[in-house]
């Protein structure tokens, strides 16, 4: 009776020690969020940490997340860190039982780490960043000390210089201690949370008190024929709520536009600009039908969409600031573009200035950026694949040379120069499906910016390549819808598909990972036809 009496005492002991660390991790957090909220939002504890573990991530292991988890892989490594925090923070609580000193500075350290975090990111605006980290930790350090001594048993071994478990409170005492302790980090988090809020209300104001200006070069019509009937096929213009979206923010930037500037600076700028947010608006815009493509995209891979697009024609901008490209002999071969969040992306100078209508868009689909993809203002070049090209959240141009400077990816190991390769995608049927004997439409969208799709090929099994029917064409920026009547017959049958652009180049059969310059091969489906 006494063994059981005391392996209950044990655990009870235990499970103390572990609400008392996780409460002190949730107090450490909960503190972080309103002085982040004053400092920064972005400074808060789980943002930095977790920025700085995904500049740390090899690039194998960003695509295995992004392969997996698709849009939701920062949410997984959030939640990532939150267990890893509850696991330490038990580990600390039970150890603390014992050793009040050391486990309380083991919170107060996990704090110093978020604070050298904070500091190394390249946003970073100074070393009121780490102060968040700092505050939570204090706040999570003093938590853990009481509550341990309150679960500390009577007659506890001395440790640390003679230091005693303490008397320890009674079962009741130390549940109050802890419902107190529970009620002001709840009420420390509503404070951040408000503070938040209020920061990000401006930012929506912004962009929903805006009207955007009618474009001085309004986007072609969109031949009838460039939408296909087809159940299934991805449609010509992609809705801005599925449009995909790759970055490495974890918390999504939001900018008020009336706060919004953009520098363009460095070598072969002879006049050097700041522009505001107004000021590219009363311009001569354009607006465009572009396809985007992330170089993260699979053969056959979800992470490519089309867009109506309205922006400033960024040549016209390089060229107010002097800029030549190098064939006019212009010293700067390289455009470094800058986010909100330090984010760069490395453009060649040739390629923006060459006529294609490279922009800084403002608009999607006939309504401001969303936040998600950018707002107030993000780059694109057609033809580019998204790592080199498509700054969202741009605030910073630098002219620079491919050899002096090494943007984000490439110090990674992704090529410097990214031009989109030529793919045809199946939509439909789907991967492993089930479609009935008899004719079954076979469809998708085929991609080459800058070059145009003028063929799209067919195959069933290993038999014969047939040609699709094509949509009408749309432009060389847009993918092209595709189709074809396949007579369909049981069994079980592989469906590949390849496309043709507008040098004549056919689709290579090589495959490639997607590192260092986007992914090549046929796209494959099986179905079976029972």
């Amino acid at each position: 009776m006494r063994r059981v009496s005391s392996l209950r005492n044990t655990l009870s002991r235990a499970a103390q020690g572990a609400l008392a660390g996780l409460l002190a991790a949730f107090t450490a957090l909960a503190v972080a969020e309103p002085v982040a909220g004053l400092v920064r939002p972005a400074s808060g504890p789980v943002t930095v940490v977790g920025g700085a573990v995904i500049d740390r991530t090899p690039a194998a292991v960003k695509e295995f997340a992004i392969r997996n988890f698709g849009e939701n892989d920062k949410a997984v490594l959030q939640l990532g860190i939150l267990v890893l925090l509850s696991v330490i923070a038990v580990v600390l609580g039970m150890f603390s039982l014992r050793h009040r000193r050391s486990g309380a500075a083991g919170v107060l350290l996990l704090g110093f780490v978020g604070a050298a975090a904070a500091l190394s990111r390249p946003d970073s605006t100074g070393t009121g960043d780490a102060l968040p980290s700092l505050a939570g930790a204090v706040a999570g350090t003093l938590t853990l000390y009481v509550l341990a001594s309150g679960a500390a048993p009577s007659g506890a071994p001395a440790s640390e210089g003679g230091e005693t478990g303490a008397s320890g409170w009674s079962r009741r005492g130390f549940l109050t201690a802890v419902g107190v302790s529970a009620v002001a980090a709840a009420s420390a988090r509503a404070v951040g949370c408000f503070l938040s809020g209020r920061q990000g209300q401006g930012a929506v104001a912004s962009r929903e008190g805006l009207v955007l200006p009618e474009p001085a070069s309004p986007a072609p019509a969109v031949p009838a024929g460039a939408w296909l009937n087809v159940p299934g096929i991805s449609p010509f213009t992609t809705p801005s709520r599925d449009f995909y979206r790759v970055d490495t923010a974890l918390d999504v930037p939001e900018v008020v536009a009336s706060t919004w500037r953009l520098r363009i600076h460095g070598k072969g700028v002879t006049r050097p600009r700041t522009y505001t947010f107004q000021q590219l608006l009363v311009r001569p815009l354009i607006e465009r039908d572009i396809t985007l493509t992330c170089v993260s995209n699979e053969v056959g891979g979800p992470y490519a969409g089309t867009a109506r697009w309205l922006g400033v024609p960024l040549a016209d901008l390089l060229r107010e600031a002097g800029v030549r490209p190098p064939s006019q002999g212009g010293g700067a071969d390289q455009l470094v573009a800058r986010s909100v969040d330090a984010m760069t992306f490395g453009s060649p100078v040739e390629d923006v200035m060459d006529g294609r209508d490279a922009m800084l868009a403002v608009g999607m689909n006939g309504e401001p950026l969303p936040f998600d993809h950018g707002f107030p203002v993000r780059m694109i070049v057609p033809g580019l694949y998204g790592y080199v090209s498509a700054c969202k959240w741009i605030t910073d141009i630098e002219l620079t040379t491919f050899d002096a400077y090494d943007p984000y990816w490439v110090k990674r190991n992704w090529a410097r120069r990214a031009p989109v390769k030529t793919q045809a995608r199946i939509d439909t049927p789907r991967p492993f499906a089930r479609p009935s004997a008899g004719t079954v439409t076979i469809a998708g969208v085929a991609w080459a910016q800058r070059r145009g799709i003028t063929r799209v090929e067919v195959r069933i099994d290993d038999g014969p390549w047939h040609d699709a029917d094509l949509a009408a064409h749309a432009g060389v920026d847009t993918w092209r819808q595709w189709s074809w009547p396949w007579q369909a017959t049981p069994g079980g049958h592989d469906i590949t598909v390849r496309a043709t652009d507008g040098t004549g180049q056919v689709q290579t059969e090589q495959r490639a990972r997607t590192i260092p310059d986007g992914a090549s091969g046929w796209h494959s489906v099986f179905v079976t036809v029972p």
